[in-house]
């Protein structure tokens, strides 16, 4: 049974016209009550207008334009925004390529409305998968989240998963801190504040497969990013100085 009227699902786009009908569609079906937001930073390739015309025909979809590519950190947090001014209690994170399954919405939901603050769809717990991806990338995700967890001292598995649903209060708390970083590491950051402030993280395994349509966004820089944040973010808290 469907339970998830108080849950809004944020799918950030760019160039993705050939994923976002079938994601829509997956999601619609996984959890029919819940709405769904769509983040578009100005594809160039048709994506905003595709959206626009799937909320046309479904008044669970609603459509936010930002003008530009402006990174998938503040493309979550307008959506963050929205949910918070409607008031839903609960805000997923999925990508809009097909990777993550939203079959594992209703159970991860559930997770959240047990008690959860954040619940992370896992590929590094028992359980937990990724199909079609060459070995140097499972390398590079499986290294960047050691790193990561002894960096920040955290316990947090997948720490850069970006299949999550957030509790809204959890959201209103991160509301109330500076989220400094975009992109890959804006996920990162995100998991480890909930961590700190005491709340409550869920790793749900998941099996994450790799996009088969669109081109994926990661490139070394993102990486890198996350590399130097996550280290200068390791050292001010074993010494005591703000986050950078």
């Amino acid at each position: 049974m469907d339970d998830a009227a108080d849950v809004l699902v944020v799918v950030p786009t760019y160039n993705e016209i050939e994923s976002l009908g079938p994601i829509l569609d997956r999601i619609r079906a996984a959890v029919p009550s819940a709405d769904i937001l769509v983040v578009d930073d100005g594809s160039p390739d048709g994506t905003g207008r595709l959206a626009d015309e799937r909320a046309a025909e479904d008044a669970a979809i609603t459509v936010l334009h930002r003008t530009e590519k402006d990174g998938l950190g503040r493309a979550y947090l307008a959506g963050f925004a929205i949910a918070a001014s409607r008031g839903y209690a609960f805000v997923v994170e999925i990508d809009a390529d097909g990777s993550h399954d939203p079959a594992e919405l209703p159970v991860m939901i559930q997770l959240a409305r047990g008690g959860g603050d954040l619940v992370l769809g896992s590929r590094w717990v028992p359980g937990g998968s990724v199909r079609n991806w060459p070995r140097r990338r499972q390398a590079i995700s499986r290294a960047g989240n050691a790193y990561s967890r002894i960096a920040l001292r955290s316990g947090i598995h997948d720490i850069t998963s970006g299949f999550r649903v957030f509790r809204m209060t959890a959201l209103e708390w991160l509301a109330s801190t500076t989220v400094s970083s975009q992109g890959y590491c804006f996920q990162v950051e995100m998991a480890w504040r909930v961590e700190q402030a005491g709340l409550i993280v869920v790793e749900h395994p998941i099996e994450f497969v790799e996009r088969t349509t669109g081109t994926s966004k990661m490139h070394a820089g993102i990486v890198g990013e996350a590399l130097v944040r996550v280290t200068q973010w390791g050292l001010a808290e074993r010494f005591g100085r703000s986050r950078a």
